[in-house]
């Protein structure tokens, strides 16, 4: 019987990893760049949010690579870039501070929600200069977010080990484009 409910939580724990995924995908150019705008939906637990408010800081690593396809020869990598989303929150102010490497900047909310929109939402991220891409040319975007593995100090991690079952990472998507 106890191996029945351990095999339970075990399997629940990474059926709820996995119902993290991308959503709201769309690739659109500004007249001067690609960008691209998606969405991570399903990453927060209960339990998250809790230790995010104890002070354990969260980071979401989001993954976007940008390739030529081409007939007969290797395709071209055009861009491979790597965006961190984290967020801390401060206990005496009550607030969340979220920084996004994308535009260099902290934004200071003192929402939970606001906190999870900035957290895991990629807006208008800059691909490539249109003026680098091969009009007629066959493209592929593809694109994917993971959960960095939260490091404790010293030894806690073995303390902490239930850490490690909130880790998650989305399939890789991609959009096939022609310019």
């Amino acid at each position: 019987m106890a191996i029945m409910l351990l095999l339970g939580a075990f399997f629940t724990t990474f059926a709820r990893a996995e119902e993290a995924r991308l959503t709201d995908i769309v690739a659109t150019n500004d007249g001067d760049y690609l960008r691209v705008y998606f969405s991570v939906t399903d990453c927060f637990t209960d339990e998250m949010k809790k230790a995010i408010e104890n002070g354990i800081n969260i980071t979401f690593t989001f993954l976007v690579t940008f390739h030529e396809i081409r007939n007969f020869k290797r395709d071209r990598e055009i861009a491979d870039i790597k965006v961190s989303h984290g967020v801390v929150y401060d206990n005496l102010k009550k607030i969340y501070k979220v920084s996004r490497s994308e535009s260099d900047n902290t934004v200071i909310v003192e929402d939970f929600q606001q906190a999870k929109d900035l957290m895991s939402k990629i807006v208008g991220l800059k691909i490539a200069k249109l003026r680098e891409l091969r009009r007629g040319g066959n493209y592929q975007i593809g694109m994917m977010a993971e959960l960095d593995k939260i490091r404790l100090p010293l030894h806690l991690h073995y303390v902490f080990f239930f850490l490690s079952l909130w880790d998650f990472e989305t399939e890789w998507h991609t959009i096939n484009l022609r310019y």
